[in-house]
């Protein structure tokens, strides 16, 4: 019996059903390939996952032809980045389609200022803004045990960089396996900031040439280029991308761009005593963590506890009365 069930698994996996789009309450949507459709629930494959949908939480099923459709419908102007059609609902963009490469003096002209140096009192590291009002992303171990945390923003005036020091930054999210962490500047009177959009590490090639910026050994505004290595290198039970781009302490959390300008990676990690070996995560985790922000919510008034539980049913509390 076991070995029939495996069997049928992977031949679901191998099949060819058209893809499908799941929109479900509270504005998010699923896209993967539907395996079966029951009485109460819908069981789609999503990659590396096969998730159990409730019918009672969606609201349209489109399959590959309707989505295209859709989209043909409400194009999206080709300089105007696209917001997410993920759980961020707008919280971060992705480039558009017909965005062209460039060289990377083009991109980090255009890009460097969203990239920023994140600094606590045990150190630093690197950080890049995903939307204009001041979340960024950086990784877990930058921030990790520590309360005081300050953002440093630059931007080229006259040739010159113009820092700012920003302070009353908050921990919004942490995921501490996946090394990833949200924060969220807070200062009054900060302006919009220049951010960055999220690309598909997915859709890159062994070969194609990818950059890193960052704050090496607080060396803000350092650019590194290369190539990428491998996309799947398994490093203790997680893969990621590896990068001949020089990646050092102090780039950790900030952004692997493709020649798109799209950060396709969080650069993370280096191998001790060699050169050429960098890592990051793929951006792929980074869209979850942020599609399910509310799951790695930080408690800022309990900062041993990582996550936010939220209050129980109303039918689970008493009043003083009963």
């Amino acid at each position: 019996m076991l070995k029939q069930c495996v069997c049928l698994l992977l031949f679901l996996g191998c099949a060819t059903t058209p893809a499908a789009t799941i929109e479900l309450k509270g504005k998010a949507s699923v896209t993967g390939t539907i395996l079966a459709e029951k009485r109460d629930q819908i069981v789609m494959d999503i990659g590396y996952t096969a998730l159990v949908i409730p019918r009672n939480q969606v609201l349209k099923l489109l399959h590959d032809n309707e989505a295209a459709v859709r989209a043909v419908a409400a194009p999206v102007p080709a300089a105007q980045a696209a917001p997410d059609s993920g759980g961020g609902r707008g919280f971060y963009r992705t480039a558009a389609a017909s965005a062209q490469e460039q060289s990377v003096r083009e991109l980090v002209d255009a890009l460097g200022s969203a990239v920023v140096q994140v600094r606590t009192p045990a150190g630093l590291g690197s950080g890049f803004f995903i939307n204009p009002d001041g979340f960024l992303i950086t990784n877990f171990h930058v921030v990790e045990g520590e309360t005081q945390i300050s953002v440093e923003v630059y931007a080229v005036k006259d040739g010159q960089l113009d820092r700012k020091t920003y302070k009353q930054v908050r921990i919004i999210a942490l995921n501490k396996f996946g090394d990833l962490a949200l924060l969220h500047i807070e200062d009054k009177g900060a302006p919009g900031f220049v951010s960055v959009p999220l690309g598909e590490a997915d859709k890159l090639s062994v070969g194609d040439h990818v950059f890193a910026i960052g704050s090496p050994l607080g060396l803000e505004r350092t650019v590194t280029e290369g190539i990428l290595s491998t996309k799947t290198r398994e490093i203790e039970g997680g893969l990621y991308l590896q990068t001949t781009a020089q990646i050092n302490p102090g780039n950790s959390g900030g952004p692997l761009f493709n020649l798109r300008g799209e950060v396709v990676g969080v650069t993370n990690m280096k191998m001790n005593s060699s050169e050429g070996l960098g890592f990051a995560i793929p951006v792929e985790s980074v869209k979850y963590f942020l599609n399910h922000r509310d799951a790695f919510a930080y408690d800022n008034d309990n900062p041993g506890n990582p996550y936010r539980y939220l209050e129980p049913p109303n039918r689970t509390r008493k009043t003083a009365g009963e």
